[in-house]
């Protein structure tokens, strides 16, 4: 295939998926759209997820497997981004997997509406045993074409508000705007919202499908009771600045937009207090109690306690002792969150997607 005659190009990093990786690569290989290229970066995984790939690729000249020392999800999808030939590009992750005609429905939608950026809807499957799951939908009502860029830019909350913004797999984005303002993932972690806000910054042309393809594999369990960082706190102190800055930069202080950024806020910060209570913590229940008692100082806790407006009782409900800067009762809500977390999956993610 001619390099003028690709149309998407695929970026997908590989590292210790030699159980998953298959299905990745075969719903590709299965797409509609027969037009791409799918660039595979081994990122120095000591499984036998590279090798796996390099067989698939010698089956299909369409697949090029990049190894590389190990670097991280960030340079490995650089890497890619450099060598890329297609007019648009698709970041995969993977362990997912996506429906057959994902590609080239995104890719006309693209086309037709002249679109720099299209983004779509897709499901988040958490399993909680082998085969059972539970699936939470983020998905708009209708498709839309934002017009400019002032309209994209006013109606972005209702993005940030479907989680569809956060993620680069939900997205279709013309290679051309990404080589002209030299759009890299930046090396730290949680990479992929730092990416997305420097996508959006500037761009003009955007338009919203309302079909979902994507599929997110949540199928770790234990995934959900290792996430402890003992920085999480400082990297979603460092996210929400970002967000700031952005809104900023765009000009935008609407109610809904501000409510929208205030509910993000304040929603992370009980994550941030429930990782004190993860079984990994290392603190004494004296330096959780310090902790918290600073974290209440924050300026932006009472900004955003002033602002958001939760959508549902339970968090409103767990609200209340922030608050009313209840210690005790911050930490046994922080407590019973980490039991739900670790013990009951399925419950926990309806929680999580219905907050």
């Amino acid at each position: 295939m001619r390099n003028e005659e690709i149309k998407v190009s695929i970026i997908m990093p590989v590292y210790n998926v030699e159980k998953y990786v298959g299905r990745a690569i075969e719903s590709i290989q299965n797409q509609t759209l027969k037009e791409f290229e799918f660039l595979i970066v081994d990122d120095g995984t000591p499984d036998r997820s590279g090798k796996i790939c390099d067989r698939y690729a010698k089956q299909d000249s369409r697949l090029k497997v990049i190894h590389k020392e190990n670097g991280g999800a960030p340079s490995a999808r650089n890497a890619a981004i450099d060598i890329a030939k297609g007019e648009f590009l698709y970041f995969m992750d993977s362990d997912d997997w996506v429906e057959p005609t994902m590609l080239q429905d995104m890719y006309d939608f693209a086309k037709k509406n002249h679109s720099q950026m299209v983004i779509a809807g897709f499901y988040i499957d958490t399993y909680y045993s082998d085969e059972k799951y539970v699936t939470s939908d983020y998905r708009v009502p209708t498709s839309v074409v934002y017009q400019s860029q002032s309209e994209f830019r006013k109606n972005a909350y209702k993005l940030f508000d479907r989680n569809l913004l956060y993620t680069p797999w939900n997205k279709l984005i013309e290679r051309a705007y990404i080589m002209e303002h030299e759009i890299r993932f930046p090396n730290t972690f949680w990479d992929d919202f730092p990416f997305n806000l420097y996508v959006v910054r500037d761009i003009e042309r955007v338009s919203v499908m309302k079909q979902q393809y994507y599929h997110f594999i949540r199928a770790r369990a234990e995934s959900e009771t290792a996430a402890y960082r003992d920085n999480m706190y400082e990297k979603r102190e460092e996210e929400h600045q970002w967000m700031v800055d952005l809104y900023k930069y765009w000009q935008i202080r609407d109610s809904r937009s501000l409510e929208m950024i205030a509910r993000r806020y304040i929603e992370r910060f009980v994550g941030c207090i429930e990782n004190l209570t993860n079984p990994k913590c290392t603190l004494t229940y004296k330096e959780k109690c310090a902790t918290i008692k600073k974290m209440l100082k924050n300026r932006w806790v009472v900004w955003s306690l002033k602002r958001a407006r939760p959508k549902s009782k339970y968090m409103k409900l767990m609200l209340l002792p922030i608050r009313w800067k209840n210690i005790w009762l911050i930490l046994l809500e922080a407590k019973c969150i980490s039991f739900v977390k670790s013990r009951n999956v399925k419950l926990f993610a309806l929680l999580k997607a219905g907050r």
